[in-house]
């Protein structure tokens, strides 16, 4: 995983609160690979490859319809920049971080 590799899973509500998440993150790193789709998947997943620093999470973020399980895994820096982008464009509560040599992992619970 390059160090501006940010990995995004996501379980609970379904694939439009999947995609809101995401496109809160654009913002702060660019278009993810794709946008969730699978309207019966029970986990969604998008990757961010870019480093860009488009600005800060989008204004007025898309509303929650269930609470989503968000798991961010890469860099501490785009682990901490997800997070933050994340805790200002919804409710959220921080589940707890795992760290690596090289990486990090961090849930958060969001909810509507």
């Amino acid at each position: 995983m390059s160090g501006t590799q940010l990995t995004v899973t996501l379980s609970g509500g379904g694939a439009d609160d999947a995609r809101a998440v995401v496109r809160a993150l654009e913002g702060t790193f660019g278009a993810p690979d794709e946008l969730p789709a699978d309207e019966n998947a029970t986990v969604h997943m998008a990757t961010f490859d870019g480093d860009t620093d488009a600005g800060s999470a989008r204004e007025g973020a898309e509303r929650l319809s269930a609470p989503v399980t968000v798991t961010v895994q890469g860099s501490p820096e785009a682990v901490r920049r997800a997070s933050d982008t994340l805790t200002r464009a919804f409710t959220a509560r921080d589940d707890g971080v795992a760290s690596g040599d090289q990486e990090q992992e961090r849930q958060l619970l969001l909810v509507p």
